[in-house]
């Protein structure tokens, strides 16, 4: 990330301006703010002249004596001639002054200098006039558009997007959770535009000097941090949703998506109302917007009052959105309200515990989609889902702990990962089942209570939580949650148990290592996890009890405490360890207790192993064949029963796992016997299922359809069956109808599989007929759907051609939407080596197009760094990245991710390929 100067005028005070000498990374504690007014003035009527401007007072109350201001603003014109400083309490209240300013760059600092000493105990005012270009880069206060297709005009609209320390950009503040304060915020604008804020409006009235502009006052927010602040300015319409507890509640869209609101617009309130029972407090504001944004960088933000969504997570057509974008709608939803208390109500204090709000929302929202849609069966999912993206991330060495320091903004914004939210989520639900609901409930809502309108850390949630389950008897008296959870919270990685049965004794020795993909690493001495040991056996089969047996415990000096278990099955019954993986943890067995766990798979007795379980199982020994600790040939035993699996979660967990390998064995000799072995396990499932046909309407369980959307995306890319030449049938239908805009026989939730499978297998023609639907749908979740598509094509022209409308920027795909194309190329066998080619002779303007997006490079990095895998391209790589560093600023982590996993598929191709080969060509 690129930092620029600030940009100062000083009109004929003669303020001196220098660098600054202050340079911690945090803001100095000697005062803090009490209230912002703020009045911003927008001009989005003249493309030639996008820019706003205008003034913030903040109320200071200083706490130490001190002779400066120090606060961030970044990109900034600040007009010095007319910043002041008057004190406000006290009888000898005096006008001060600021003589001279200084800037740090580094940490975007603006220091003011006060004439005179400003006094602890009393309240100042500074006042200070700024303004700036109203910017696309999706970041701070910027500006987005969408094409009125009734008069072919473009419709400018503004926006913010604050998290995490971007609003510095928009107006002088002192830009960090921990200064909350209440907002007064006036937007002026041209009157053809409305006004929106986190809070509802005052009053409008024509603006004083300038004709046909507004001045639109909103209501005192509540004490607020600055990344929540929202406002925008636009020519939206909106959909009112009826709340019976007085909530004013509306869904805002471009007008021509507006019927894309209803169910939005329906389940938002539905979610609020499960929220406000679930904690018992209830929605403290007057009202909530939820906007959807044509230009936007994340899924969505959670600004209290008013929330912002990429279209994708709030439009939803019934016409052109599958399932599976409904219940990603219904997550996102679900996840931002959740915010409206644990992130916004009660604000973790610094951004080392941004977990404390995203691990917590992701988790609510599971509970929250459960508790609405019941149909769906979707908690199982989602925990799974959370499952298998932790343990692929944090097995990596450069992982992170979940609450981890934080010392600069690059570093902020790599916090919000998978760590973050999955892993999060997955600690809280392991403590849900180890706790019990009621207590875990009940901390829960303490803990709300206690730090309403306040910042607070993750020992404030332990402390509230140990004493709920105290209270309750739910954890013995002399276990606290703090001892528990710090050593899941403050370390990175997670724990592999080794079970070493002894058949005579019918004991089990348990041992616990921290479990890493690079074998190259020594795993002794790799940290101690408090393990909640949930179990059950081949005669018991007692999986819904969760609750732990026994515990695996550290010691103060932080070493793993041996664990003996007694009283198990003899030697001709498996069992089974974590219990519907109620814990983030892998368990690897001894040689015949895989052995029984085979023996059941491939029965008829199979579903007596819980689902969840046959999903872990999958998961745990493909893992362990990766990095050599189990045979291919026993891993390969373990998913043969796929044949005769039909139930989602364990052909979830085979496919992300095979996707890995897949992605290095396509591009060697021995594919041909792999797919050969997929088209074995996957055609008996496929059939079940009725194969790529229409019979989405006849199936009950929803669970179902995902299930049947899924394998028939493998089917079609392995040739099985019917499913090429059916998905070509469908394309070649929609392509002869005579609006095909309006009509579409393709079914909805196969729509990715066919457009995929027909650009792959079609003509140029073929292309430009969906390339042409792109740029005149309509929805959202089909552009996203048709761009993923458009990079399945095995034409090398095209696909150059398509790398560079990707980039362009005047081509109709906007630059949130860039990565989604960039990946669908590069997760090709042809479009790789073109995308790997494309990224490392452009980067630079790669680089130049994001402008300091600090997410973007790393998404396209990982289509990239999992089908590296010879030492020769290993290294070129690593070159290349180390000569781009200028290019990749803020991307440390995700370089060093990269690079660790180019590593370990380097590790794979050494160590496994041959074993690999020999075991498939066993079992064909």
């Amino acid at each position: 990330m690129k930092w620029f100067v600030l940009m100062v005028i000083a009109l004929g005070l003669g303020l001196a301006t220098t660098s600054s000498t202050y340079n911690h990374y945090r803001l100095p504690t000697s005062l803090r703010p009490l209230k912002y007014h703020l009045r911003v003035l927008t001009h989005l009527e003249n493309a030639e002249n996008f820019r706003f401007g205008g003034n913030v007072k903040i109320e200071i109350q200083i706490l130490e004596n001190t002779n400066n201001i120090t606060l961030h603003s970044k990109e900034l014109t600040i007009d010095e001639t007319k910043t002041t400083l008057r004190q406000m309490s006290g009888e000898d209240s005096k006008d001060n002054c600021v003589f001279s300013t200084e800037v740090n760059t580094a940490n975007d600092f603006y220091i003011l200098h006060s004439c005179k000493e400003l006094l602890a105990g009393h309240v100042y005012e500074l006042s200070l006039q700024f303004s700036s270009i109203l910017l696309d880069r999706l970041d701070g206060y910027y500006r987005s558009s969408y094409v009125d297709p009734v008069a072919n005009e473009t419709r400018w609209i503004s926006i913010t997007h604050f998290e995490p320390a971007s609003a510095r950009l928009a107006f002088p503040c002192f830009d960090e959770p921990g200064y909350k304060a209440p907002f007064s915020i006036t937007l002026e604008y041209h009157k053809k535009f409305t006004g929106v804020s986190n809070m509802p409006v005052k009053e409008t009235k024509p603006h004083e000097s300038l004709t046909d502009y507004v001045c639109t006052e909103f209501q005192e927010s509540l004490p607020i941090s600055t990344y929540l602040v929202a406002y925008s300015v636009n020519d939206f319409s909106h959909k009112p949703s009826t709340l019976p507890n007085g909530t004013l509640f509306r869904t805002w869209a471009r007008p021509n998506a507006i019927d894309q609101c209803d169910y939005a617009a329906e389940f938002g309130p539905k979610v609020l109302k499960y929220y406000e029972e679930l904690f018992g407090i209830k929605f403290p504001l007057p009202k909530i917007d939820q906007i959807a944004v044509p230009d936007f960088n994340i899924g969505a933000m959670e600004n209290w009052g008013l929330v912002t969504y990429r279209e994708t997570a709030l439009l939803y057509s019934a016409e052109f959105s599958s399932l599976k974008d409904k219940q990603e709608l219904a997550n996102v939803v679900a996840h931002e309200l959740a915010h409206q208390w644990f992130g916004n109500l009660v604000t973790m204090k610094w951004w080392t515990d941004l977990w404390l709000k995203e691990g917590v929302a992701t988790y609510l929202a599971t509970l929250c989609v459960e508790n609405i849609h019941p149909e769906w069966r979707s908690m199982e999912l989602e925990s799974l889902v959370n499952l298998l993206s932790i343990f692929r991330k944090d097995s990596l060495e450069s992982s992170h702990p979940i609450s981890r320091p934080v010392g600069k903004v690059s570093q902020i914004s790599e916090s919000f990962d998978e760590i973050s939210y999955d892993k999060g989520s997955s600690v809280l639900r392991m403590m849900l089942l180890f706790l019990g609901e009621e207590a875990f409930r009940s901390g829960l809502k303490s803990y709300l209570n206690k730090y309403a309108y306040k910042n607070a850390e993750q020992d404030n949630l332990w402390e509230s939580l140990t004493q709920a389950a105290h209270k309750t008897g739910s954890l013995p008296k002399e276990y606290d949650i703090k001892t528990i959870m710090d050593s899941w919270t403050l370390q990175t990685g997670y724990p592999v148990i080794n079970v070493t049965r002894n058949y005579t004794t019918r004991t089990a020795k348990l041992s616990q290592e921290r479990y890493l993909l690079n074998t190259d690493l020594s795993r002794t001495h790799k940290g101690c996890w408090w393990v909640p040991l949930s179990y059950t056996s081949q005669a018991e089969k007692d999986f819904n009890n969760t609750a732990p047996k026994e515990w695996m415990e550290c010691t103060e000096t932080g070493e793993s405490v041996p664990k003996t278990i007694q009283d198990l099955p003899g030697p001709d019954q498996w069992v089974i360890f974590n219990n519907q993986l109620s814990a983030p943890y892998k368990v690897n067995y001894d040689a015949q207790n895989w052995k029984l766990l085979i023996e059941t798979l491939n029965s008829e007795e199979y579903q007596s192993i819980h689902v969840v379980n046959r999903a872990q199982l999958i998961d745990d020994v493909l893992y362990f064949a990766w990095t050599g600790e189990q045979d291919y040939e026993i891993a390969l035993q373990v998913i043969s029963y796929l044949q005769r699996e039909r139930e989602l979660l364990p052909w979830k967990s085979v496919f992300e796992n095979l996707k890995l390998v897949n992605r290095i064995v396509r591009q060697t000799p021995s594919f041909g016997f792999f797919k050969s072995f997929l088209k074995k396990i996957i055609t008996p499932v496929y059939e079940h299922l009725n194969g790529i046909n229409d019979t989405f309407s006849s199936i009950p369980q929803q669970d179902q359809v995902l299930l049947k959307t899924m394998v028939v995306n493998w089917a079609c890319q392995y040739q099985v069956g019917d499913c090429v030449p059916q998905a070509l049938a469908y394309y070649r239908n929609w392509r002869s109808e005579a609006n095909p805009d309006e009509k579409n026989p393709v079914p909805i939730n196969v729509r990715s599989t066919v457009y995929c499978t027909s650009i792959k297998h079609g003509s140029d023609s073929d292309w430009e007929f969906l390339w042409t639907r792109y740029k005149r749908s309509n929805v959202a979740a089909e552009k996203r759907t048709i761009l993923t598509a458009l990079g399945c094509s095995r034409e090398v022209w095209v696909l150059r051609r398509y790398l560079e409308l990707i980039f362009d920027g005047k081509e109709g795909i906007r630059k949130g939407d860039s990565k989604w194309a960039f990946q669908a190329v590069a997760k090709t066998e042809v479009g790789f080596v073109l995308a790997k080619k494309y990224f490392m002779d452009n980067i630079e303007s790669i680089s130049a197009y994001y402008n300091q997006l600090l997410k973007s490079i790393p998404r396209l990095l990982e289509p990239l760094q999992k089908q590296i895998y010879t030492r020769k391209d290993y290294e070129e790589f690593k070159t290349f990245l180390a000569d781009s560093q200028e290019f990749l600023k803020g991307s440390a982590e995700a370089i060093q991710q990269t690079l660790e996993i180019i590593l370990t598929n380097v590790q794979w191709q050494e160590r496994n390929y041959d074993q690999f080969t020999r075991a498939i060509k066993h079992l064909l």
